[in-house]
């Protein structure tokens, strides 16, 4: 089902949005019939009930929502969107919505149209919403459509999601756009200076690949890097099964940046983007890399590899490489990258580095307007020498267990440059069910630099 408002000239059923501390008021003003009713199905306004209000001829004569109170909204986000999900089939308009909050329940109500039904038919929420008045309603479609994108590469297994089709994502969402788009495979890798997402992907039985994607001729430069391993065993380093269960997420860095990259190509933003994806398959054979190796990456740098199962920052370093070179404005890379982060901040912020306070203000009050949460992590200088082995110029993964997420960034924007460059450490997994958010793949951070963007980027 397309994640688009109804159409606001249709009849459409009053949908009331009420507060607890609101709700008496509300009752006293209307007919008595209406009042009985709902005190009998005993609705109180808390947050995330909703009821229709029949109209005596079999049909809804309007609805209701309860908007709960600041404490309990705090405790959450996208409350209108559990609504969407109880009310009957319908269009609706909703009454009462803080202005300040429409933009952010709407999108909600979006969202809990999403259904994975690729390998099973799924019944998403039905009910419909005019978009509230005072909103940007193509705007949050193209939202929606970015984050289903997201969601949707997530969620879909290694075997249907491996490099190759990864690679068609890409094409598909190139030829969209009129974005241009290049990929280097296999040996080519080599041969173009790739060697480390080369020596990751190379035990795999899809050639690993840098995909490469260009869009927009004027403004700003802002390249993308998303960590593209479809899937993840952790190589010779192998994973215990309960840690691998969840591997076909390991591309959700990947699958984030490709749902901002639509937002960013279907809203028109004026700025030149690109996007670098390295695409690989962490798997095991007599040709995997090995822990012990020494691999020099494209700028130069020697990485000695202490664990193979750190293979993301290797793949991410050489495509890092390669978009310092043009010297971008922006450059940003979103990552499923360390468990330390989850143990950190858990699953529902967006850990995030950058050196630039300006950068991180614009981030935060963004995260905060548009509802999409982030968390600034330090760059911490003096954990350089933890990522320094003596025998090469990197270590791939520190012993110890410290500070694991921030080293990893560390290691990270040893290639960068010096350009302004910040780092997203995200988790793109929904464990359990909430508003909007069915258990499973998810974008993370991306609105929040969509919201951002303009202010960064002085556009």
């Amino acid at each position: 089902m397309p994640l688009v408002f109804a159409d606001p000239d249709a009849p459409a059923i009053p949908l009331h949005v009420i507060a607890e501390d609101a709700l008496e008021r509300w009752l006293a003003a209307q007919p008595d019939a209406t009042a009985r009713w709902l005190r009998a199905t005993g609705f109180t306004a808390a947050l995330g009930q909703a009821a229709p209000v029949p109209d005596g001829a079999g049909g809804i004569a309007l609805a209701v929502a309860g908007y709960g109170s600041p404490a309990t909204r705090a405790r959450g986000r996208f409350h209108l969107a559990a609504a969407a999900a109880s009310l009957p089939e319908g269009s609706y308009r909703a009454e009462g919505l803080p202005p300040e909050a429409a933009g952010t329940e709407a999108l909600g109500w979006l969202l809990a149209h999403y259904a994975f039904d690729r390998y099973r038919d799924q019944r998403p929420a039905r009910a419909r919403l005019v978009a509230p008045e005072g909103i940007d309603a193509a705007r949050l479609e193209v939202i929606a459509a970015g984050e289903a994108l997201t969601r949707d590469l997530v969620n879909t297994p290694a075997a249907d999601m491996g490099p190759d089709a990864l690679e068609s994502a890409c094409t598909d969402l190139a030829a969209r756009h009129g974005a241009r788009i290049a990929v280097t495979r296999g040996d080519d890798l080599i041969a173009q200076n790739f060697p480390m997402i080369h020596a990751v992907g190379r035990a795999a039985a899809q050639a690993p690949r840098l995909i490469d994607m260009a869009w927009g001729d004027t403004g700003p430069v802002l390249t993308l890097v998303g960590k593209g391993v479809c899937f993840d065993t952790g190589g010779l380093n192998l994973k215990p099964g309960s840690s691998m269960s969840l591997m076909k997420k390991d591309m959700g860095g990947a699958a984030t940046v490709l749902g901002l990259a639509h937002m960013i190509m279907a809203l028109g933003l004026p700025l030149r983007l690109r996007v670098l994806i390295p695409a690989v398959e962490n798997s095991v054979s007599a040709t995997a890399f090995r822990p012990g190796d020494i691999l020099t990456a494209r700028n130069g740098l020697t990485v000695e590899i202490n664990n193979t199962d750190a293979e993301g920052r290797l793949v991410l370093a050489d495509a890092l490489a390669l978009g310092a070179e043009a010297a971008p404005d922006l450059m940003i890379s979103m990552a499923t990258l360390t468990g330390a982060a989850r143990v950190a901040v858990g699953p529902d912020l967006a850990p995030y580095y950058t050196d630039d306070p300006r950068f991180a203000a614009a981030l935060d009050a963004a995260a905060h307007k548009v509802a999409d949460p982030v968390w600034r992590m330090p760059f911490h200088t003096p954990y350089e020498p933890m990522i320094e082995p003596g025998i090469a110029d990197l270590d791939n993964a520190p012993a110890g267990g410290m500070a694991g997420s921030i080293t990893a960034a560390l290691f990270l924007r040893r290639f960068a440059n010096g350009l302004p460059y910040s780092h997203f450490d995200i988790y793109a997994w929904q464990p359990k069910p909430a508003p909007a958010r069915p258990k499973g793949g998810v974008g993370m951070g991306a609105r929040a630099l969509l919201e951002a963007l303009p202010e960064v980027l002085g556009l």
